[in-house]
């Protein structure tokens, strides 16, 4: 089945502005501190290559790679694919992620980085879909709540597609119900 972008439904202009609120929300929450921000890949790079120019106190920046996911349907096994090169004992950290869909993902993925002994850990999100929600998760900045459409741009991608797109849209013909 064939896969098309139908139609805008966070306009890059938009999604600058979240960037700006956000990395000012930051900013004024970690006065006086250095923050190791950790870029979720892939989809989360676009988003922190823009939100940390945004954020005016010291920062550091590492990289995790975790997998859940297969093409539009979640495996229900989350699999460290690249974890980081920072120590994180003592730090101020603040996870970087594109979406928030079930959250069981970024769930797991806070257990593990709590047993890591960071001076606080929090989260951004770019983007939320609240009802889709299936593990507890407080999340500290979040850009944009949407709908439950599967979405592709601005770093969200489709198989490994639609990535580079500034704008994000929703993606049809997924093989899921329209």
């Amino acid at each position: 089945m064939s896969k098309k972008v139908d139609g805008i439904l966070v306009p890059s202009d938009e999604i600058q502005e979240i960037c700006q609120r956000l990395g000012a929300e930051i900013t004024r929450d970690y006065q006086g501190q250095e923050i190791l921000l950790i870029c979720i890949l892939k989809g989360a790079v676009v988003f922190m290559a823009d939100l940390m120019r945004e954020i005016k106190v010291p920062c550091e920046i590492d990289f995790m790679a975790v997998q859940s996911y297969t093409g539009t349907k979640t495996s229900g096994v989350v699999r460290i694919i690249k974890d980081l090169d920072l120590d994180i004992a003592g730090r101020h950290v603040l996870i970087v992620e594109d979406i928030i869909d079930s959250g069981l993902t970024l769930s797991h993925l806070i257990g593990l980085l709590k047993t890591r002994n960071p001076a606080s850990l929090k989260i951004v999100a770019c983007f939320d879909k609240p009802e889709r929600r299936r593990a507890k998760l407080d999340i500290d900045y979040i850009g944009k709540a949407i709908p439950d459409e599967f979405i592709v741009g601005y770093g969200l991608d489709y198989e490994g597609q639609y990535r580079n797109l500034p704008d994000v849209s929703i993606l049809c013909g997924t093989g899921e119900e329209d």
